[in-house]
């Protein structure tokens, strides 16, 4: 389905007014039922709805890779769904799950629908990796996510990100709105395709969150790579929790905000 529609507008350019049709980037609301009982009603770009399911119920830890469940489509708009269910034996789900996001979930803050932060991070070990990335290699990588990038490459209005395994094979790409989103459909596509083992490094096209950092752990990913800045919450969480973060990853330059011993020009 087209993500996009056209809209008519007024552009000022060299002293003169015209016409125009853009396109923009479609946006819509997704409400993610767990067992028939509304879990977050959630802003997103239509398409690959069960990978951003899968992947947001994961990095939430409350569907891990082992887990059997049911995905229904419950409700559709004009085509585009708009209400989903997942179907999970209760006694695999966390006692606290409908506690731990209030209903609305925007496209642009992932955490700004959350109650507190994830608490679970604190039961997780750091990661560990035997993995040195060639800052080379960061360079090719950020061309390549780019050249994949269809919906931004025709609207400009949307955020990709990518992953990729430790010999820079493209496992996956996925675009959104928010960089959450994107960030969760990757995660649930890796799932769904049983590749999240293969996946070492994560491409963000814009800037990193507390949240972003927190589901790259989730799927024990030990790079973090950005195209704009870190927040100071970001780095933090990342230092601590053994992920390598690079932000402002553009032209020929990327700054290295947390365990830089795993970068080497030597590999």
């Amino acid at each position: 389905m087209n993500q996009y529609k056209l809209h008519k507008a007024l552009k000022f350019q060299n002293n003169t007014f015209q016409n125009v049709e853009d396109l923009l980037v479609l946006e819509e609301s997704l409400l993610i039922n767990v067992n028939f009982k509304p879990f977050t009603l959630t802003m997103r770009t239509p398409d690959n709805e069960e990978e951003l399911v899968r992947g947001l119920l994961f990095t939430e830890n409350i569907l891990n890779k082992s887990v059997p469940y049911k995905y229904t489509i419950v409700e559709k708009k004009n085509g585009i769904i708009t209400s989903v269910n997942v179907d999970i034996d209760e006694v695999n789900l966390p006692k606290e799950i409908y506690d731990k996001r209030n209903l609305l979930s925007v496209s642009s803050c992932g955490i700004c629908g959350k109650i507190e932060k994830n608490e679970f991070l604190n039961h997780k070990k750091s990661i560990q990796t035997e993995i040195k990335l060639n800052p080379l290699a960061v360079l090719k990588l950020l061309n390549q996510m780019k050249t994949e990038q269809t919906l931004f490459n025709q609207t400009g209005g949307c955020h990709g990100v990518a992953a990729f395994s430790e010999n820079l094979e493209l496992l996956s790409i996925q675009e959104d709105i928010g960089r959450h989103n994107a960030t969760d459909k990757v995660i649930g596509n890796l799932l769904l395709n049983n590749n999240l083992s293969k996946a070492k490094i994560i491409v963000v096209s814009g800037r990193v969150s507390y949240e972003i950092v927190s589901k790259v752990f989730m799927a024990q990913i030990p790079f973090l790579i950005a195209v704009s800045s870190p927040s100071s919450l970001a780095v933090e969480l990342a230092e601590e929790l053994g992920i390598t973060l690079l932000a402002f990853s553009r032209d020929d330059r990327f700054t290295c905000y947390s365990n830089k011993e795993n970068l080497s020009l030597s590999n």
